[in-house]
């Protein structure tokens, strides 16, 4: 397969000026460092990751209570590494303490909407003080250093300050997706050995309250060991509180002192245990510690978005996703200003998203594909209703583009003067393996860079490096975000990333680089088709369909043919008063067209909708288990499982 078989081969459409360039995050790290041109950079950091990490902990102003033996130790194998030997640090120093009794405490850390309109903010002061308070409260119930305290709520201040509160006292924080039912709940906080829970009432979604303290009650009651709930009023519903265990957070927070010690900890202690999602088995908790995912996240923040000190940043997200802990803190950090959005970002209408951005005068936004999939059919008018002028730089994750909506974006959101800064890489690892970033010159849909510090390659299943060809990303060295493990699970993890190729930690997608340098992802290395002898990505499908006007979304899947050995079936969702059986007729002839006739699929379906998790990512071995009439695995990712019953019923 090559780049224009996946659509995706083309010109540079955005050229950063010398303006940027000269303000740009990454080129003050570069002069820091005596380094002369970005080239250099990336070679230079994937070779030496070591004086990578040091002088990116140094630019960053990271403090150490106790100055660090050993930067990186590789004793163990560079599947096992350890970071900062010997020092001590607890992430809370740098995040907020350090800014307390400067002027800069009284800058703007935390910004709030609600669906329903309402806005708070915090000052860097204001944050610490309730980040003490909720900190005293954890100690006052027993809970302190290495303990594991789930956060199961909208995304609001008090989950900010229950986060930070966590760190603070030494625990570990167990992020979950506001959306999960109580067995995904459960398994996650017995997995991770939960002591407390931190809920809500309830959330707004559309105007409507759902009910989250009631999935609570029933999580953790098939966890033993869970002692405490605290429980944030946001919706109002009506709750059940259990008598001794369960305590109202406004009762409880603002009875405690604004003083708090920092607990001390090692800076590679655990952090936090993240799950990520997976179609079969127990949830894959990987581990973070107080040096690696905040350093890797800011980073990634700093060179890749260019966040500087007083910048706002809204990434659409959810606690349970690791953007959620990512844009924390990056944002603290960095002393930027992080912005919450509790609710849908098409609700009450489509121009939600824009007109919060007017409003609070957002400087850069993260968004998903399918956030822009959605909004197309709704025309123009929407965004170019509200001034964006505030905008600087517009992020992407969770899925691969295609050509069409990519280009939307960036002539209707962006003007052609917004760079679009695609980033890949996933929870395991803190962060990106490849990002843009603003110094760069961008082709529609590509990856302009591979992150620094992230020795990163395309390998043939030989294990070769291979340029202008499809192959598995892989990275060649240990970098300050790797996941120390997979939680009680070692072996897991290393026959998730370790068992390929000898020494290399092998992603799972597929990835090309073009001969500009430019990278592409091209899916998930498990999601790859193969149809008549030809090795076929989704994406190289999805493009096509998603080109016809009446295409929202689309997803392709292969299935066994007792003929040819595998053919693909497509799944689209239309909008607008097309009839169904030309669509189907007009995508045939264009797949046909485009791909050739071996390649055409056995079946068009069309459904309301397409099975993914809350951060937009599409699940198609879940997809294609429901069009099998397979067991799909855990679901508890989903956004909408009901979407798996109405493929099944599409199949049948």
């Amino acid at each position: 397969m090559g780049l224009d078989d996946a659509g995706l081969e083309g010109s540079f459409v955005w050229e950063p000026t010398p303006e940027i360039i000269q303000r740009a995050n990454v080129t003050h790290f570069m002069h820091q460092n005596d380094i002369s041109d970005f080239e250099t950079l990336i070679e230079r950091a994937g070779s030496d990751v070591g004086w990578f990490t040091d002088a990116l902990l140094r630019f960053l102003d990271i403090r150490f209570r106790k100055p660090y033996d050993k930067i990186l130790d590789l004793s163990e194998g560079i599947a096992w590494p350890k970071w900062c030997v010997g020092g001590e640090m607890n992430i809370i120093d740098n995040c907020l303490d350090k800014r307390i009794g400067t002027p800069f405490e009284h800058e703007t850390a935390l910004i709030w909407e609600s669906e329903e309109g309402a806005s708070r903010s915090m000052t860097y002061a204001e944050l610490t003080r309730q980040v003490n308070r909720a900190a005293n409260a954890l100690r006052g119930l027993g809970l302190g250093h290495g303990d594991a305290v789930g956060l199961y709520m909208p995304l609001t201040p008090e989950e900010v300050i229950a986060c930070l509160a966590v760190v603070k006292i030494g625990g570990i924080i167990l992020p979950l997706f506001s959306g999960y039912g109580s067995g995904a709940v459960a398994s996650r906080l017995a997995d991770g050995n939960a002591k407390a829970l931190v809920t809500a009432d309830g959330a707004m979604r559309r105007g409507r309250v759902v009910p989250m303290k009631p999935q609570a009650d029933e999580a953790a009651a098939q966890v033993p060991g869970l002692q405490h709930m605290l429980v944030v009023q946001r919706a109002g519903n009506t709750v059940v509180m259990q008598s001794g265990r369960d305590h109202w957070w406004h009762e409880l927070i603002p009875a405690q002192s604004d003083l708090a010690e920092t607990e001390p900890t090692g800076a590679d202690d655990p952090l936090m245990i993240i799950y990520t999602s997976g179609t079969t088995g127990r949830p894959k908790g990987a581990v973070h510690t107080h040096c690696g995912f905040p350093i890797k996240a800011t980073q990634d923040m700093a060179f890749g978005m260019d966040v500087h000190p007083g910048d706002r940043i809204f990434w659409m997200t959810d606690m349970g996703w690791m953007m959620g802990p990512w844009l924390i803190f990056g944002t603290l950090l960095l002393g930027a200003t992080m912005f919450l959005f509790d609710g849908a970002p098409d609700y009450p209408g489509p121009d939600r998203v824009w007109e919060m951005i007017e409003r609070h005068a957002i400087t850069q936004l993260g968004l998903s594909p399918t956030f822009i999939r959605a909004l197309i059919p709704e025309g123009k008018e929407p965004v170019l209703s509200h001034d964006l002028s505030s905008l600087r730089t517009i992020g992407s994750t969770g899925e691969t583009w295609n050509p069409d909506p990519w280009m939307w974006l960036f002539e209707v959101v962006g003007k052609r003067r917004l760079p679009i800064i695609n980033y890949s890489g996933g929870t395991e690892l803190s962060g990106g393996i490849i990002m843009g970033n603003p110094t760069r010159p961008i082709k529609p849909c590509a990856l302009s860079a591979v992150c620094p510090g992230m020795a990163a390659d395309v390998f043939d299943d030989e294990g070769h490096s291979v340029v202008g060809q499809v192959g598995e990303l892989v990275i060649k060295a240990p970098w300050i975000g790797i996941t120390r493990g997979f939680w009680k699970d070692p072996e897991r993890y290393l026959a998730a990333y370790w068992s390929k190729f000898p020494n290399t930690w092998v992603h799972g997608d597929w990835a090309m680089v073009d001969e500009d340098g430019q990278w592409y992802i091209l899916g998930r290395s498990d999601d790859t088709l193969m149809i008549a002898g030809k090795r076929l990505g989704p994406a190289e499908v999805e493009s096509i369909l998603l080109s016809h006007p009446h295409v929202v979304s689309a997803a392709a899947i292969g299935v066994p043919d007792p003929i040819k050995g595998s053919v693909v079936v497509c799944f689209c969702v239309l909008h607008g008063e097309g009839d169904p059986q030309r669509v189907r007729a007009e995508l045939t002839d264009r797949l046909i067209k485009d791909l050739g006739k071996p390649l055409a699929p056995k079946a068009i379906l069309f459904v309301p909708d397409l099975p993914r998790t809350r951060n937009a990512k599409l699940m198609r071995r879940m997809l294609r288990s429901a069009y099998l009439g397979e067991d799909p695995g855990d679901t508890s990712a989903l956004v909408n499982p009901e979407s798996l019953e109405a493929i099944r019923e599409a199949a049948s």
